[in-house]
């Protein structure tokens, strides 16, 4: 079958173009493959695995047109109708307010788009979806893949044999780890695995801090692997990797590409919230493929889940010091807010602040929302001018937690954006308004998990002040010493 392009859209060269609207163009079959044709390799690893709009292929369109007559190029439609439902075949975006019409110049009518995932690149009903279904590239594998040379405790060589266990089986598994116990380690011999039988394997995250902090890690223990870092404006975007680590967002490019997809913080904002993102996780998974999850704090279900047996597990109840996990401590302090509206801190917070400056025991102290925070910070400059605060939003955020890490900083207020992806070798952690509905049981466990965290220093003091117990409170403590209690169980804590 011959292909015609009218406005950048393949379509077969019998079809009568100019009588049917172009949305109502069937999709393509794809040809037959000419094993003869000298096809583009560096085409190939652009596409290999991907789902790329036409304006992100630096390529002739023409060239991209004689791929696809030769089978070695897919095309799908970006927007499928069933019926008058309209879905969005990058994201999976099915709510009708999230669709919009504009004139297209491309097709010269009224055309549907996508709003959802429109900063990946607008995709409409006349924009196809580039993949590619010729070979895959070759990849050099040496003789020595894993260069990394540390061992593991007990609780993390029983997880370790069982990722690679999952991951040779194409099966699902849960690694359900406490703050600190090393999870990265756990993933060496998996990978090595994978690699090994020449598997593609991705490492994904919600955020792009923690892609920035894996990528030298991946590439210290796999030196002679090609590895790409993903995240947005990332130059490794055109690059074809056996070991790719990226945001969850970057995963909207990928189709089918992976056949082991570790997913790391599954608890995280905004993976939990957004249904595209998950979307992306499976639709980036080849058909016969391994999903791993990693997480210190799986929700209520997935716990649910593990205590029934309705879904593979293995927990690592300590950290790799073998000294339990700081368990909080709850202190009433009164009408807090009300205080601070008057300038003042309760009485109980002030002591616990005062205390740690004494010691000069560095300390983050997390407040539920950034006007409160802010209108603590000139009250604590009484005590220590170089306190300091910091959110999601404030433009000195990576080098206020740098001066925290080189102890310039003795304590640093903080919202929720510091209770995971940090660590400070040697502090003591206290949240302020603890009966806050934005501090959950994942959000409280996590917080509680930055303190205690180093082999020299592994005691800290965890408080949650409040103004009323909450059952999330309780459930974070409840969580907390359920795993030191089963590490004591499996003999993983010395004390």
């Amino acid at each position: 079958m011959r292909f015609v392009i009218k406005n950048k859209v393949l379509i077969p060269s019998n079809t009568d173009v100019d009588s049917i609207p172009i949305t109502h163009i069937p999709s393509i079959p794809q040809p037959p493959q000419n094993p003869n044709f000298p096809y583009n390799h560096d085409l190939q690893h652009l596409l290999t695995g991907k789902q790329l709009l036409l304006e992100d292929i630096p390529f002739p369109f023409e060239e991209v047109q004689t791929h696809y007559e030769n089978g070695y190029i897919t095309y799908r439609k970006g927007i499928e109708h069933n019926g008058k439902k309209s879905v969005c075949s990058r994201c999976g975006n099915k709510d009708p307010q999230r669709f919009a019409s504009y004139p297209c110049s491309r097709c010269g009518e009224n055309c549907l788009y996508c709003r959802h995932c429109i900063m990946m690149g607008r995709i409409s009903n006349c924009t196809p979806l580039i993949g590619w279904s010729g070979p895959v590239p070759n990849t050099h594998l040496p003789s020595k893949i894993k260069h990394w040379q540390g061992t593991l405790s007990k609780g993390q060589q029983e997880a370790s044999d069982h990722v690679i266990e999952a991951i040779q089986q194409n099966d699902e598994h849960l690694v359900w780890a406490v703050c600190g116990a090393g999870k990265t380690e756990v993933l060496f011999a998996g990978i090595e695995a994978a690699l090994a039988a020449k598997k593609r394997i991705c490492i994904a995250t919600p955020r792009t801090d923690v892609v920035l902090e894996l990528t030298p890690r991946l590439k210290a223990a796999f030196p002679d692997i090609q590895v790409a870092s993903l995240y947005g404006g990332s130059e490794d975007r055109h690059q074809y990797a056996s070991l790719t680590i990226a945001t969850t967002h970057q995963l909207l490019r990928f189709y089918q590409a992976f056949d082991a997809i570790i997913l790391d913080e599954v608890d995280a904002f905004p993976y939990t919230v957004e249904e595209s993102l998950q979307y992306a996780a499976i639709q980036a998974r080849k058909p016969t493929s391994a999903m791993i999850y990693l997480t210190a704090t799986p929700n209520e279900k997935w716990q649910r889940e593990c205590r029934t047996g309705k879904r593979p597990f293995t927990t690592i109840p300590a950290r790799f010091h073998r000294h339990p996990l700081p368990v909080p401590e709850f202190v009433w302090c009164g009408n807090w807010q009300k205080q601070l509206q008057k300038n003042k801190l309760p009485p109980t917070v002030y002591r616990w602040i005062s205390t740690r400056i004494q010691q000069n025991k560095q300390a983050l102290v997390f407040f539920p929302h950034i006007t409160l925070m802010e209108k603590a910070l000139p009250i604590l400059h009484k005590y220590a001018s170089s306190i300091e605060a910091v959110h999601a939003e404030d433009p000195d955020r990576k080098e206020k937690v740098q001066r925290m890490r080189s102890k310039q900083t003795p304590l640093l207020l903080t919202t929720t954006i510091l209770e995971r992806g940090v660590t400070f070798p040697n502090i003591d952690v206290a949240v302020v308004g603890a009966e806050d509905a934005i501090f959950s049981e994942s959000a409280l466990v996590q917080i509680a998990g930055r303190a205690g965290r180093s082999k020299d220093h592994p005691d800290g003091v965890v408080t949650y002040f409040h103004y009323g117990k909450t059952e999330e409170m309780l459930k974070a403590r409840k969580q907390i010493v359920s795993m030191n209690r089963e590490g004591i169980k499996r003999g993983l804590l010395d004390q």
